[in-house]
């Protein structure tokens, strides 16, 4: 299953850099959003080095399908709009 990092989560004073809000492709409303709730994720790097950084998604992020998820470190800015691989239970 394939999904888009859409934007850091973050409040008017402050950006949580380890956590992202991900569209993910087929899911349009928040029943279907809560199934995937605990899967693991990864984005890899789009440089020469294929690095890959690991997250899980946490919670749902609104009422559109749109869910947050929490990678192990603090994810850079080339990481927007970006595909992530989210893993099958």
């Amino acid at each position: 299953m394939k999904g888009i990092i859409s934007s850091f989560r973050r409040s008017k004073h402050r950006t949580s850099e380890n956590q992202m809000i991900v569209k993910v492709a087929g899911i349009e409303d928040k029943d279907s959003a809560e199934k995937l709730v605990g899967r693991s994720l990864v984005w890899k790097t789009s440089g020469q080095k294929d690095k890959k950084i690991a997250g899980k998604i946490s919670a749902v992020h609104g009422s559109k399908g749109f869910v947050r998820a929490i990678f192990e470190k603090g994810m850079p800015g080339q990481a927007l709009r970006g595909e992530v691989d989210i893993s099958d239970k």
